[in-house]
């Protein structure tokens, strides 16, 4: 059995970048990030993901992925409304789209707000009604959080600074999320700063121009 090679992952969002002349040999026609395993081919991000938890997962670490499925679609149409958002040149189009991003980001609070089944404990006379995990599944990251941190970070900055929009503050449970990742070394050492961010959205997001 061979041992994978592995693109380094990074958000495809910020950074696109030429294919080294080594990888178009290996994996002719794709794009980073892909593994080759045993002369097969994965170009999916999730089910890169997936293979790596199942096959090449050491026991002693423990699994990554989520146990609730609903915490892999939270958020998952966040960064689609959002492109649409920023890449508009219309002010008349603007509210609407702005809306229709409000309306993701709200769906997402309320599933970080909202307690999971294993938060609840039935035999409890308490009626719990707020989540106090600290991320979509619990109080680890999982690759739920790797796929959605990334973007709602992005999303945060960029819509800052070229829209003057901010998420809204009554929405608790979102920037609690954010604030913990902020203080994960996995989450920082990984995430480009702001200005990379920025100088990488400046040619994507338009100006509203009547």
């Amino acid at each position: 059995m061979s041992l994978p090679l592995i693109a380094i992952r990074t958000n495809p969002a910020v950074f696109v970048g030429l294919k080294p002349a080594d990888l178009q040999n290996l994996a002719p026609g794709t794009h980073p990030p892909f593994v080759t395993f045993n002369g097969d081919v994965k170009t999916d991000v999730n089910k890169i993901e997936e293979f790596l938890e199942d096959v090449l997962c050491p026991p002693k670490y423990i699994k990554l992925g989520a146990k609730h499925p609903e915490s892999n679609t939270a958020g998952m149409d966040i960064f689609a409304k959002f492109s649409a958002y920023i890449k508009n040149s219309k002010p008349d189009a603007n509210e609407a789209l702005e809306r229709g991003l409000l309306k993701t980001l709200q769906k997402l609070d309320d599933y970080l707000h909202s307690p999971l089944p294993d938060e609840i404990d039935h035999n409890s006379i308490e009626d719990i009604k707020f989540s106090t995990r600290k991320f979509l599944d619990g109080d680890e990251m999982t690759l739920a959080d790797c796929n959605l941190l990334p973007k709602l970070h992005i999303v945060k900055v960029v819509a800052k600074k070229y829209r003057g929009f901010d998420i809204p503050k009554e929405m608790t449970s979102i920037w609690k999320y954010l604030n913990n990742a902020y203080t994960r070394e996995e989450f920082t050492n990984t995430c480009p700063s702001d200005k990379e961010i920025e100088i990488a959205y400046a040619d994507v997001a338009k100006r509203l121009v009547k």
